[in-house]
């Protein structure tokens, strides 16, 4: 690490460029990851990611940054490779809430599909999704009732979104819904960039005994302009790490149940899924 006090604004500006590229090339980029690559200090990547953040060029996450900016969601194969190894233990875990001959919705995005490939020892649940990724991931499951929301396809991602699927759904009353967002604040309010997919989150949420919200530390501040609820509508919060007190305090205060996954908190996961199989439905 060298000392970056008096270092030019060319010097600044290149390894800002330099830390843009990495973005665009992987989606996101990590404090840590970053100062031992360009050798910096954490303390001066933070400063860049914040200089970036306020020209929008970056969008500020815990430890990092993600490449998006407070309108635009990155893209789908983009998303699918961000905190793709807390997703895989996300999915893990949220698998484990759900047992076996349960009834369950599955809406759009990357960590709802991380759920759904951990499916494979499940039997007899019936699973209704609006996302054609998890309709594929299932399809070959024999011991399940698999049902497609009918609506318009987003291309993008392969979501089903629109007034049809909101008008399917509501045919349904489940015991579970599987919710993933791409945006969490402080205040527990989860929110999203499309309208009509949050629309359709919401029948969801509606339309399910209890709620599962499966999101990535990424998530947590991030900026995004649509809310689909709060975390009162929230029974379970799967995720890998909550470091925002205001977060974990709204938690709290609604009653949700926390499953933490990283490394040190593998018994909380352990607790929850006990806790899922033991708690009434709503």
């Amino acid at each position: 690490m060298y000392d970056t006090s008096a270092e030019s604004s060319d010097v600044v500006a290149r390894r800002r460029e330099t830390i843009l590229q990495i973005a665009r090339g992987t989606g996101s980029v990590e404090v840590d990851d970053l100062a031992e690559r360009l050798g910096v200090t954490p303390q001066t990547i933070r400063k860049d990611l914040n200089a970036l953040a306020r020209q929008s060029l970056l969008s500020r996450v815990h430890g990092g940054a993600l490449l998006t900016s407070g309108v635009d969601n990155l893209a789908y194969d983009t998303r699918r490779n961000v905190a793709s190894d807390a997703k895989a233990r996300i999915g893990a875990a949220a698998a484990a809430l759900i047992p076996d001959g349960a009834s369950l919705f599955i809406n759009i995005g990357t960590t709802t599909e991380a759920v759904a490939a951990n499916f494979a020892h499940h039997r007899n649940l019936m699973v209704i999704s609006n996302n054609l990724n998890v309709i594929d991931t299932l399809s070959t499951h024999k011991a399940m009732d698999l049902v497609c929301v009918g609506g318009t396809v987003r291309t993008g991602d392969r979501a089903v979104v629109g007034s049809l699927a909101m008008r399917f759904i509501e045919n349904f009353r489940v015991d579970y819904a599987l919710i993933g967002i791409s945006a969490l604040d402080g205040d527990g309010s989860l929110l999203d960039f499309a309208i009509d997919e949050v629309e359709v989150s919401q029948t969801i949420i509606r339309n399910a005994r209890k709620v599962i919200l499966v999101a990535d530390s990424t998530k947590v501040g991030r900026s995004a302009p649509v809310r689909v609820c709060g975390m009162e509508a929230i029974d379970f919060f799967v995720c890998d790490r909550i470091e925002d007190p205001a977060l974990r305090a709204a938690c709290e205060r609604n009653g949700v149940n926390l499953v933490e996954t990283r490394p040190d908190a593998l018994s909380s996961a352990q607790a929850g899924a006990d806790a899922g199989a033991s708690l009434p439905a709503r």
